[in-house]
């Protein structure tokens, strides 16, 4: 429970990795280089953002952060990105998720010396992640950190209007001053009766208080919480433990974070990621007029069509999803790719104000 202050990317592994009974497609590669990051020794790119972790964090455990970050973006796990315009957000602002050994190691220190960015929501310890329990309450917490940081790097800026944290300022605010039975900057002596959110952190601003009520709903609405051991254990924080409980006493924050316009995950993440190849000739079946042509292209050369609009430029990520090719390109120019491999890439088309985002396949 702690927040820091201050479509379509397609691609199939072709080595998976099995821990346990999860089934995760995902490749540890070097960790890039940036201030603060020199700690890590592990790293899992997931969709163009960061799963960091520290030398002594178990693999299965990094890959099982990677597994939940990538089911909360690819929620229906087609291979398909559920929202473009977050995957924008989280990668313009270099979104993470740090892994480290534990609270205040000499690691996590080093690393808030010296970042900079703005890609960091919520942060990982190595014991409070559970491969074997995604999302259970008190036994992982990878479901609800990273959680916390799509919705902060990515949903509060993208959807102010739905999500901005600050007081009477979005749906989000009005919907928890409702459930909080009243609008309180800092956490009162007691709550109103009639409230089913009663956090009770002092140490958590408004700010804070609208983060967790966020995630709150999303996990109640795909019923991680509902079991009697963990209704009982939460409510002195959280009344409406279920998706039914909370479509019946929470009417706002129930409309809002169902609301198909903001494309939220609504199925629970199990920690298993491994879009298969019959998920992608759907895919393909009901795909829209290609962006890059011939598609296939057998001379490893590409003329680039857009929608009209000005282009920014074209990158081309592998099947283990690492940068390949990042060019500046117009409309009908040709783009000469020999010096990549043959095999299947996913390429992002970026212009002034939106992205188109498929697959390539050269010969």
């Amino acid at each position: 429970m702690r927040i820091l202050r201050s479509l379509f990317f397609l691609f199939i592994c072709s080595s998976y990795c099995l821990f346990g009974q999860n089934t995760v497609c995902f490749e540890f590669s070097a960790p890039p280089s940036g201030p603060g990051l020199n700690i890590f020794t592990k790293y899992i790119e997931v969709f163009g953002c960061g799963i960091y972790a520290e030398e002594n964090v178990p693999d299965e455990k990094v890959l099982h952060a990677a597994a939940i970050f990538a089911e909360l973006l690819d929620n229906d796990e087609d291979g398909v990105v559920d929202d473009p315009a977050l995957l924008s957000a989280l990668q313009e602002r270099q979104a993470l998720m740090p892994i480290f050994t534990s609270d205040g190691s000499p690691g996590m220190n080093t690393f808030f010396d010296n970042y900079d960015g703005e890609g960091v929501g919520a942060v990982l310890w190595q014991q409070e992640i559970d491969p074997f329990q995604p999302g259970y309450w008190g036994a992982d917490a990878s479901v609800e950190e990273i959680m916390h940081t799509i919705n902060s790097v990515g949903h509060v800026n993208i959807y102010p209007e739905a999500f901005s944290l600050e007081p009477n300022s979005s749906l989000l605010s009005a919907a928890m001053d409702v459930a909080r039975g009243g609008q309180f900057m800092s956490v009162p002596n007691s709550y109103p009766e009639e409230a089913w959110y009663h956090y009770d952190d002092f140490t958590c601003d408004y700010q804070c208080m609208a983060i967790e009520y966020l995630y709150w709903m999303q996990v109640s609405n795909m019923d991680i919480l509902n079991d009697p051991q963990t209704c009982s254990g939460i409510a002195n924080e959280w009344e409406p433990c279920s998706q039914a409980l909370l479509e019946s006493m929470d009417v706002l924050g129930y409309a809002l974070i169902t609301d198909p316009q903001f494309k939220l995950p609504q199925n629970a993440p199990d920690g298993n990621y491994c879009p298969n190849e019959s998920s992608l000739d759907e895919l393909d079946k009901g795909s829209v007029d290609p962006q890059l042509v011939p598609n296939p292209s057998f001379e490893k050369s590409v003329q680039l069509f857009g929608v009209g609009e000005q282009i920014i430029s074209v990158e081309l990520f592998s099947i283990e999803g690492r940068k390949t090719y990042n060019g500046i390109h117009s409309r009908h120019e040709e783009i000469d790719l020999s010096a990549l491999n043959s095999g299947t890439y996913t390429y992002i088309i970026k212009y002034q104000d939106n992205m188109d985002i498929g697959r390539l396949i050269l010969h």
